[in-house]
């Protein structure tokens, strides 16, 4: 499947991480449309997305109990990867990112949640395969147009608005103008707590993005979040007329982006 550059695009700007949904079914051709981006849009084959038309309800949890938890949602999407692969890890990010911002692109609303779920529940309800892990999961549907008490409070305390800046991510380096784009797109991925654990070397022909040296309690692996702004970049980057590809790299890097 063929990156829709223009419409992804357009939704890194519009996506915001919602928790509480309303009782409104998506409409069928949404469904049909988001099922099929799960099936066919698979650019690592250790890893693959299942829509789950199953309440997720017994497997969402909160932070604290039930504060926090994800609420009223109908249906969720499962991120799965095979944990014999080494890089596992970024590319579920990157993958589920497609999926995130296609429900944005469809107009549903959508959460990254990566620490507070029940994977044991997950595969009561859809097939496990052998070395398979339930990595990540996300909730679908329509979100009421005013955030509760509680989702303002929790962004607030994750400060999911408050982003680096692109001098902080490339390291005081200047930053290429025809690149511009790309770091605008990447600087709005999500990652756990916010803590946006990448950061990028610009090279004569090529961009490096790594993860940063930070301590962080999260126990979410931070090259997921770095495969989700691998997408990001690689989106903004296409936008503005840049081609290139990805090439995985061993760790403490993550990924080359060769133009």
């Amino acid at each position: 499947m063929e990156l829709p550059v223009a419409s992804w695009h357009e939704a890194i700007f519009r996506r915001h991480s919602r928790r509480t949904y309303s009782v409104q079914v998506p409409e069928a051709d949404k469904l049909t449309r988001l099922e099929r981006v799960c099936h066919d849009f698979r650019p690592f084959p250790e890893v693959r997305s299942e829509l789950v038309r199953s309440s997720p309800e017994a497997v969402f949890r909160g932070l604290i109990g039930n504060y926090g938890r994800v609420k009223g949602a109908l249906m969720y999407v499962a991120f799965l990867g095979r944990m014999d692969s080494p890089r596992v890890q970024e590319a579920a990010g990157y993958a589920g990112e497609g999926i995130v911002l296609e429900a944005t692109a469809l107009g549903l609303a959508t959460c990254w949640v990566g620490g507070f779920f029940r994977p044991e529940i997950v595969r009561q309800h859809i097939g496990i395969e052998d070395g398979e892990k339930v990595l990540a999961v996300t909730p679908v549907g329509y979100a009421p147009a005013r955030k509760d008490r509680t989702e303002r409070f929790l962004s607030g305390v994750i400060r999911s608005h408050r982003r680096k800046s692109v001098v902080t991510l490339i390291n005081g380096k200047t930053m290429p103008p025809r690149l511009a784009e790309a770091f605008a797109a990447a600087r709005l991925a999500p990652s756990a707590q916010n803590r946006q654990p990448w950061r990028f070397r610009v090279e004569p022909k090529a961009v490096v993005l790594t993860t940063d040296r930070s301590f962080s309690t999260s126990t979410i692996s931070k090259r997921l979040d770095c495969g989700i702004a691998m997408l990001h970049f690689e989106l903004g980057a296409r936008a503005a007329g840049v081609e290139g590809k990805w090439e995985l790299l061993p760790a403490p890097d993550v990924a080359r982006f060769i133009f």
